[in-house]
């Protein structure tokens, strides 16, 4: 089956034709045709769309793919890169789209904790699914994310009951495969977490080879009273790689959410984060880290919604872009008309260490109440030559000069990592991607 996407979205629709006849869970159908037709009126965004001034989805949508290949295999050694090595995690693996039980941990985790591919969930976990699963993301408004929601079918299902403590992460891999021909993913993660329950979940998305496909995911994450959830997403696929991802979250009264991003790879990436602070006391941050160089671009999208009382949001986003690659930070802050007593901040920092990358930077503030206290800011710069001049005159060559001061800076978001396991875990990844990242971690 191929798949090619064009303005007129003929393809996808020939697609979810097949998909539709062949599907197993009646009661998701009308949601699943609901958001095709969505997807029909909406059209591929443009760069005429507030929302996607700085990014030029054409190339996806000029392009052809294949449905995602059934029967792809990876063996543990495959695997090994991608696995946590100081702290054993309950581990969820997708190869090419489709969950992998005979690389991942089993699905009930101690506790009553719930870890297991979401089309199995589909079927065992009605009642909770149906509960929540395309409630929260928006597929009346996001192309992408009406997208995903017509062809729901598999992707990652996160329970943690009430007061539950998951000591182990849950880490959730997306492996794409040497293929033949470019395919097309739509992996959907659902994360229901219960009141006074305390969890972290990773979302990783990597590649095996250099080849050129498209992982449209959304993630829904619902969050009880007074819990407290730990929420990462690490992109490091192919630079020919497209990923379009989005995070939902609801956020219930005195809960504490941290959404952690780490982007390193892909060829186009956008990164949409949505929190909605729908009970009072609720409490966000939103820390992201993006490192980019020859032609890629990492497109991050922020929309806080503040629509209960006395609820607190802190945003931090560092850019680093090298070579002639680009960037692009949009954060809003919406505060709703009830939403008195809001404390919000967003900050985003980067640094261009050539003449040719490029950086947007678009921080907004929508605001509707009147007691409220909210900040925005946004730097662009270049390493400090100064700074470099000091650490050469104590015998440290020009590369590690550079590399101590751009690791120092990545640290800034690095730190504000709760857990520090997946916080060691990041950093030698962001050493990876620096000048002399080896010979760093050797004297770190």
């Amino acid at each position: 089956m191929v798949v090619t996407t064009n303005a007129g979205l003929q393809g996808y629709l020939e697609s979810f034709k097949k998909f539709e006849n062949g599907a197993e869970v009646d009661w998701l159908q009308p949601v699943r045709q609901a958001a095709m037709a969505r997807t029909s009126e909406l059209g591929f965004p443009t760069v005429r769309d507030e929302d996607w001034n700085f990014t030029n989805v054409s190339p996806i949508a000029k392009m052809s793919f294949d449905a995602t290949i059934e029967g792809a295999t990876i063996s543990s050694d495959d695997l090994a890169p991608f696995v946590f090595r100081d702290r054993e995690s309950a581990r969820l693996v997708f190869v090419n789209g489709r969950y992998v039980p005979e690389l991942s941990d089993s699905c009930s985790q101690p506790g009553g904790v719930i870890a297991c591919s979401l089309a199995d969930s589909l079927r065992f976990n009605r009642e909770l699914v149906e509960l929540h699963l395309a409630k929260h993301a928006d597929y009346e408004t996001d192309f992408f994310s009406a997208l995903n929601t017509a062809f729901i079918e598999d992707g990652s299902f996160v329970y943690v009951p009430g007061g539950a403590i998951v000591e182990k992460p849950i880490h959730i891999i997306y492996v794409v495969t040497r293929t033949g021909a470019p395919i097309v993913m739509h992996p959907r993660n659902l994360i229901i977490v219960g009141a006074n329950a305390d969890v972290g979940v990773i979302e990783e998305y990597v590649s095996l080879g250099g080849e050129e496909y498209f992982s449209n995911v959304v993630s829904e994450v619902v969050v009880g009273e007074n819990a407290v959830v730990e929420h990462y997403r690490v992109e490091r696929e192919s630079r020919k790689a497209f990923n379009i991802g989005t995070v939902r979250v609801h956020l219930e009264r005195s809960s504490n959410v941290a959404c952690h991003g780490a982007f390193l790879g892909g060829g186009l990436v956008r990164n949409n984060v949505h929190p909605v602070l729908a009970g009072e006391g609720a409490h966000c941050l939103i820390n992201g880290l993006f490192m980019t160089d020859g032609r890629q671009h990492v497109d991050n999208f922020m929309r806080v919604e503040h629509a209960s009382p006395q609820c607190d949001s802190r945003q931090f986003y560092n850019g680093i872009l090298d070579d002639s690659s680009s960037g692009v930070f949009s954060g809003r802050i919406v505060v709703h008309k009830d939403a008195q007593k809001t404390d919000a901040k967003q900050t985003n920092r980067n640094l261009l260490l050539t003449d040719q990358a490029t950086v947007d930077s678009k921080p907004q503030l929508e605001i509707y109440a009147d007691d409220v206290k909210c900040t925005h800011g946004a730097t662009i710069g270049q390493l400090d030559e100064e700074a470099i001049f000091y650490l050469r005159s104590r015998g440290i060559s020009k590369k590690m000069a550079q590399t101590l001061l751009l690791f120092g800076f990545a640290t800034e978001n690095l730190e504000r990592m709760r857990l520090p396991y997946i916080r060691k875990y990041v950093e030698g990844l962001v050493m990876d991607k620096m000048p002399q990242g080896e010979m760093l971690k050797k004297l770190g």
